[in-house]
């Protein structure tokens, strides 16, 4: 978990501050309707923050494993992240992401093979540790769609 831990401290603390320096023209640019625009992307990593959040906590202390599904496309379009202020969302995900980091810091390594099921349809399981290793690795592609060839994924 420390290697999660540390990679994403890392890039909260770079792609911060990148981040800040696009463009607002580059970030509301939608390619076509169906697509996101960077700033939906942002959005959508925000949401993800908030989900995995919620799953690395219920997984501590509920005795059955927590259902907690993430539907994108609604949470994306229930937060209408293209009509909002782009240095707000950029302060939003690195302050999501510093709680996840804190939270996965003082994380009893007990609850590391703790499971949450995450399926939309049908039960996906999948232990806390896996759930943190895929949320970077989440993060990381879709920092990729934001800022090109940031990482080699």
């Amino acid at each position: 978990m420390q290697k999660i831990i540390d990679e994403l401290t890392l890039i909260v603390r770079d792609y911060h501050g990148k981040m800040i320096e696009i463009p607002s023209s580059v970030f509301y640019d939608k390619p076509n309707s169906l697509k996101w625009s960077k700033l939906e992307i942002l959005g959508h990593l925000i949401d993800s923050a908030q989900n995995n959040l919620r799953r690395f906590i219920c997984a501590q202390y509920e005795s059955v494993p927590p259902w907690i599904v993430y539907h994108q496309d609604i949470w994306v379009a229930a937060n209408d992240y293209q009509s909002a202020i782009r240095e707000e969302l950029v302060q939003l995900w690195r302050l999501m992401n510093e709680r996840v980091i804190s939270v996965l810091k003082t994380m009893d390594e007990k609850y590391y093979t703790r499971l949450v099921n995450t399926g939309k349809d049908t039960v996906q399981y999948h232990s806390v540790l896996a759930l943190a290793d895929d949320y970077v690795q989440h993060m990381k592609h879709h920092l990729n769609q934001i800022m090109p060839t940031s990482f080699n994924t």
